[in-house]
C-alpha cells in the first residue's frame, strides 16, 4: 500500500471515529417515558427477578440481597445510579455493549430496557413506594450456586490446586495437566470455565480487581492422545466475570478419546487474603454422531504498543487485523487491563466502514457478547477488523492501582493489554454467498440485522474479487 493509500485510510478513519465520537444525542433512556404509579412490587420487582437476583441474593458474589422490598429499599438511590450508568464501567448488571450504535443481537442479555432504566429512576425520585404486596410475582426459583449456567456438563475436568498470598505479586506460568478419561471422540458443543475456591459464600472483598478470585485469566488446551496439541481444539479463555461459550451449532470443536487439558497458561493474582483455588473446565458434548459441517478458528489481535501517561483520560490505542478467509464473526470480547473504560470494533471492506459494536469496559467484569445467529457479522475475505480503545489513568477510575505512573504494555495486573478476542466459522466463497443470499432476505423480513453484513444489498464480489483481496 503506498504512502498516499495510507494517508488516505488514517484521514478516513480518523474521520469515521470522530463522527462516532460526537454521538451524543440523546439516548433512548433520556427519551423514555416511565409509567406513572411506579411501585416496587408492579414494576421494579419484574426487573430485579430477570436481571439481577441471580447474583444479588443470600450468599451469592453480590455485596447485597435485593429479593424483597425491605432489602432493596436501603440501596434504591444505589440502583438506580448503577442502572442509569448504561454501559459504563460500574454499571449494573455488567453488560457494557452500547445500545446506540452496531448490532444489538446477544445471546443470554441481562441489560435493562431504556424504559426499565427510566422506570427505576421514577420509583426512586417518587420515593420508593412499595406498592400492593398482592401484585408482587411469585419469587424465583434460582439455580445453585455452584450449578453451571448453561446446564449440567457432560464432561468437568479440574486444573492442579494452587494458593496464592493475599499479598504476593502476580503469577503465570503453567498448573500442569489433567486426563480427561474419555474413551471415544465427542465434539463439543458449549464450554465454560469457572474458579472454585475456598472464600466462604457470602464474602464481600472490596478494593482489589477480581476480590472474589485469584485467576485472572487462564488459556486452556486440548493435547491428543499423539500428545500433540490441535489448533482448531482450543477453547476460549477464562477471564474475571467472563461468562460461558455456546458454539455454532454447525461447527462442535473436537475432542479426542484419551485426550488431556493443559492449563498451560495462567495469571494469578493476590486479592487480599490467602486463597487457595483450581478451575474447572466443564464440557458439553453434541449428540453421538454429530458431524461439524463448517470449521471456525480463533481471531485474537491487538497490540502490545500500549503507551499511556499518568493521570490522563481519553488515552487511545487502535490495532488493525485482515481478516484472511470470508466467515462470520460468533463473538464480542475485549481484553484490557485496570485503565481501559471502553473498545469499539469496526470492519473496512473497499469503501464500507461499519462500526459492528462499542462496549464499555469494567476490568472487574470482563463480558465475552455471543452474537445471535442472525445478528452475527458476515464479513468477506479481506475485511480489516479495526478496534480502538480508551483509558483513563486518572483518580476517576475506581480500577486504577496508582493512577500517578505510566504503564505500558505486559503480562501484570498493574500493566496493560488490549486484544479482542473473537472466533469465527469459515466459509468457502460459495458458502458466504449463499449466507450473505439468506440474510438478506431475513433483513427483508425484518428477521434479522442488516449492520454487520458488509455485502448485503451490494453488487456481491466474484469468486476473482475474494481472492485478490488482501
Amino acid at each position: 500500500m503506498g504512502t498516499l493509500s495510507i494517508a488516505w485510510l488514517r484521514t478516513t478513519l480518523l474521520t469515521g471515529l470522530a463522527a462516532a465520537l460526537t454521538l451524543t444525542v440523546p439516548t433512548e433512556a433520556r427519551r423514555a417515558e416511565a409509567p406513572r404509579d411506579v411501585t416496587f412490587t408492579k414494576d421494579i420487582a419484574p426487573i430485579l427477578q430477570r436481571s439481577c437476583q441471580t447474583c444479588h441474593r443470600p450468599d451469592s458474589i453480590a455485596p447485597m440481597s435485593l429479593i424483597t422490598y425491605e432489602q432493596v429499599r436501603p440501596f434504591a438511590r444505589a440502583v438506580k445510579q448503577k442502572t442509569a450508568l448504561r454501559d459504563k464501567p460500574g454499571v449494573m448488571p455488567p453488560w457494557f455493549i452500547e445500545k446506540s450504535v452496531g448490532i444489538q443481537g446477544f445471546m443470554n442479555d441481562p441489560s435493562l430496557s431504556d424504559l426499565e432504566i427510566a422506570t427505576i429512576g421514577a420509583w426512586v425520585d417518587a420515593g420508593a413506594p412499595e406498592g400492593d404486596p398482592a401484585h408482587m410475582p411469585p419469587p424465583v426459583a434460582f439455580r445453585d450456586l455452584r450449578s453451571w449456567t448453561l446446564g449440567e456438563p457432560d464432561l468437568v475436568v479440574s486444573s492442579p490446586a494452587v494458593t496464592v498470598e493475599g499479598s504476593q505479586p502476580d503469577w503465570w506460568g503453567q498448573l500442569g495437566s489433567t486426563p480427561t478419561r474419555l474413551t471415544e471422540d465427542r465434539y463439543i458443543k458449549s464450554s465454560e470455565i469457572r474458579e472454585v475456591n475456598d472464600i466462604p459464600p457470602g464474602t464481600t472483598l472490596v478494593g482489589t480487581v477480581g476480590g472474589l478470585n485469584v485467576f485472572h485469566h487462564a488459556s486452556v488446551t486440548i493435547i491428543g492422545p499423539d500428545g500433540k496439541v490441535d489448533p482448531t481444539s482450543t477453547l476460549p479463555a477464562h477471564e474475571v466475570g467472563r461468562n460461558a461459550d455456546e458454539f455454532d451449532p454447525e461447527a462442535g470443536r473436537l475432542i479426542r478419546a484419551g485426550s488431556v487439558i493443559s492449563f498451560n497458561n495462567n495469571h494469578l493474582h493476590a486479592n487480599g487474603r490467602e486463597t487457595t483455588a483450581r478451575l474447572e473446565v466443564g464440557l458439553r458434548f453434541h449428540p453421538k454422531g454429530y458431524k461439524p459441517t463448517v470449521n471456525f478458528r480463533g481471531i485474537f489481535f491487538g497490540t502490545t504498543e500500549i503507551d499511556l501517561k499518568g493521570n490522563e483520560d481519553s488515552q487511545r490505542v487502535d490495532a488493525y487485523y485482515t481478516l484472511p478467509e470470508n466467515g462470520k464473526i460468533m463473538n464480542f470480547e475485549p481484553h484490557m487491563h485496570a485503565p481501559a473504560v471502553r473498545m469499539c470494533v469496526e470492519a473496512i471492506y473497499g469503501h464500507t466502514i461499519t462500526t459492528l459494536n462499542c462496549s464499555g469496559y469494567d476490568h472487574t467484569w470482563v463480558r465475552n457478547y455471543q452474537y445471535l445467529p442472525d445478528s452475527a457479522p458476515l464479513l468477506p475475505k479481506g475485511t480489516i477488523l479495526h478496534i480502538t480503545g480508551w483509558f483513563d489513568t486518572t483518580a476517576k477510575n475506581r480500577n486504577m492501582v496508582d493512577y500517578r505512573n505510566w504503564t505500558g504494555g505486559g503480562n501484570r495486573s498493574v500493566d496493560n493489554m488490549f486484544i479482542n478476542l473473537s472466533y469465527m466459522t469459515v466459509m468457502t466463497d460459495e458458502e458466504f454467498r449463499a449466507a450473505v443470499s439468506e440474510r438478506e432476505a431475513k433483513i427483508q423480513a425484518g428477521k434479522a440485522e442488516a449492520v454487520g453484513c458488509l455485502t448485503c444489498f451490494s453488487a456481491q464480489p466474484t469468486t476473482l474479487q475474494l481472492a485478490q483481496q488482501p
